[in-house]
């Protein structure tokens, strides 16, 4: 397993490609300008070059390459929309706030833990 993506050396959001709801909610990002760096299903990845382990990627979204941090879940979406072009990008900003961050968090988890009755969601979207 490797820090970065060795195929771009740019940050990517990795998604989970096999759960509805994660690809219509990447989908949604990218007609709204809201996603700001390129998104790729993490099962489009060699498993030696995905920068954490898949049981991660299974449960959370994750940016990672480039020189950044990795980071996952609401954290990842924070950072991806802060860098979009949107004028909403302020979103990304306001999200990642100390007094906003563990709600974020919070939230995201609760959505994740339910993808599957999310629409789009389907029994392929539930956590393992």
């Amino acid at each position: 397993m490797t820090n970065s993506l060795p195929d771009t050396g740019a940050q990517v959001l990795l998604y989970d490609g096999d759960c509805g709801f994660c690809s219509r909610s990447v989908s949604w990002l990218e007609r709204h300008k809201l996603l700001g760096v390129p998104a790729r299903t993490w099962q489009s990845r060699p498993d030696d070059e995905l920068p954490v382990p898949i049981e991660r990627l299974e449960h959370e979204v994750v940016l990672a390459g480039g020189s950044g941090p990795i980071l996952g879940g609401a954290d990842a979406l924070a950072a991806v929309v802060r860098r979009s072009n949107s004028p909403w990008r302020f979103i990304g900003s306001a999200l990642a706030l100390p007094p906003v961050r563990p709600v974020a968090r919070l939230v995201y988890r609760a959505v994740a833990r339910n993808r599957y009755r999310m629409p789009g969601g389907s029994t392929a979207c539930q956590i393992r």
